[in-house]
């Protein structure tokens, strides 16, 4: 039985975390929002919910359905999904460590999402533009080297070397990584340029899960959406300011 994704139509958003684990995988999916017919669209992710029946109610998407059963958050998601992809260290112990650097992913995504939107998500960004420059000039000054530099010690130190950044092969968090940078660069490229140097690591792993076949077959498919002003990682360009 194919897994059924939800998450807004027309973003790659918080959903494009999952997405990358699903297709990475070569996983049986379907993107419930982008679909039509019965049972499909952002209709049908709305009424599910909205329901009064259902006992595992989501408090908003991404969430994902596995027959009855049905997974929200991101991280939490990718917990689950990570042993059944072949995603997540072999060791128990380590895959609660690639859980609590998937949830700092998290934070990181939230930040970002803040630079854009500092004040309230119900004010348009036209509304908080001014708040906006100050919170994106701190992200880029403070935050992004606090993140990236954290998840570079990490990946230089991890004891089965420094082409994963948990365990000896390929897991969930290294391709939410690969998303990460990928925003970054796509939300503040002057800013990224600058950094680049300074997270060869990152750069590195970036680049190679970029070359994997599935992933590089999705990225050039249209499943794959493109980055845009209404999803987590948004250009706009006076908030891409040189650290």
């Amino acid at each position: 039985m194919a897994y059924a994704l939800y998450y807004w139509d027309g973003i790659q958003g918080r959903g494009e975390f999952v997405r990358l684990a699903l297709e990475e995988a070569g996983a049986e999916y379907i993107d419930i929002a982008r679909q039509s017919g019965h049972g499909m669209g952002t209709g049908a992710m709305l009424e599910l919910m909205k329901s009064k029946h259902e006992p595992h109610l989501p408090f908003a998407p991404p969430f994902l359905k596995d027959g009855d059963l049905i997974i929200s958050h991101v991280a939490n998601i990718l917990f689950y999904l990570g042993p059944k992809l072949g995603l997540a260290p072999e060791d128990q112990k380590l895959r609660y460590v690639a859980n609590g650097l998937q949830l700092t992913i998290t934070d990181l995504v939230a930040e970002v999402h803040d630079t854009h939107h500092p004040i309230a998500t119900s004010l348009y960004y036209e509304d908080q533009k001014e708040e906006a420059k100050a919170r994106s000039a701190a992200f880029i000054k403070e935050r992004i080297p606090k993140f990236l530099g954290y998840f570079e010690q990490v990946l230089q130190q991890n004891p089965s070397g420094a082409a994963h950044v948990v365990g000896d092969k390929l897991s969930h968090v290294d391709l939410s990584l690969f998303q990460v940078i990928e925003g970054l660069r796509y939300a503040f490229p002057k800013a990224m340029k600058i950094y680049a140097a300074d997270y060869p690591g990152l750069t590195a792993l970036h680049d190679n899960v970029a070359k994997r076949p599935n992933i590089a077959a999705y990225l050039r498919s249209d499943r794959r959406l493109a980055f845009n002003e209404d999803g987590i990682f948004r250009h706009y360009p006076e908030l891409d300011l040189v650290p």
